[in-house]
């Protein structure tokens, strides 16, 4: 026999408790993530402006038009709200570098990816969103900016979000020159990544510098030349170690 199919007044099949259910939280979900995502773009804007401690609570749910009790709600203070801002792009832009590196060294031929080929697949999803991405994630990059550049943030958090894609790219490079040392290696990625962080920051510096002859909100031109200039400096210096090795 078939199931009985209850219908209400006007003989339409009548919604279960499930289905009610359904219905009432499928708005409140959609307003919930809403919310979440404003107070996430609200912390970014803010903690990039003026740093986590200059920023409290209220001022973050008053930018994102919430009540402040839902940074609690949805994240537990203030420093778990940092974190999620932290995570929210990191997770993006390392799987996207992930994807990179993967189709670069896919597609290579027998001899395997360049140097230069390499490090332009480290910097290009970090560059292209600098340029290209927003206001959000100029704000992102600002904010990575800062909290390298500080004893107190920086190796924690580089460690935690970051370590694991940068480790893949030393891992990519390491096969593709053997004679470079490990720790040239990890001297080469310093340089790199102060000289990715000046970039985020666009301090003017070169443009006063130059006269106007270089802006530092030029991120196309510093994508035309940063994977050269940082591939020469690691292959001089795996050349070094060979010239060391042949003469010891």
């Amino acid at each position: 026999m078939p199931p009985q199919i209850a219908v209400d007044a006007r003989g339409k099949p009548a919604k279960t408790a499930a289905m009610r259910t359904k219905t009432r939280t499928r708005p409140q979900n959609r307003r919930g993530e809403k919310t979440r995502s404003a107070l996430l773009d609200a912390a970014e804007t803010l903690f990039a402006e003026t740093g986590f401690y200059a920023v409290t609570v209220r001022q973050i749910a008053q930018k994102a038009g919430a009540d402040p009790a839902l940074v609690t709600y949805y994240f537990g203070g203030k420093r778990e709200l940092f974190d999620a801002v932290l995570l929210r792009r990191a997770t993006e832009l390392n799987a996207i570098r992930q994807q990179e590196l993967e189709r670069l060294e896919a597609n290579a031929g027998p001899d395997g990816p360049s140097v230069e080929e390499i490090i332009n697949a480290f910097t290009h999803p970090l560059l292209d969103r600098t340029a290209n991405g927003g206001p959000g994630w100029k704000s992102y990059f600002a904010l990575i900016g800062q909290i390298t550049n500080t004893p107190e943030w920086g190796a924690a958090v580089m460690n935690k979000y970051f370590d694991p894609i940068v480790i893949r790219f030393l891992e990519s490079l390491k096969r593709k020159i053997p004679d470079c040392s490990e720790e040239d290696l990890f001297w080469s990625y310093h340089f790199l990544s102060g000289a990715l962080v000046l970039t985020f920051a666009q301090t003017g510096r070169i443009d006063v510098l130059s006269e106007g002859l270089c802006k530092s909100s030029d991120i196309a031109s510093v994508h035309e030349r940063m994977p050269g200039f940082i591939a020469a400096g690691i292959l001089h210096l795996q050349e070094r170690a060979r010239n060391r090795k042949a003469t010891s």
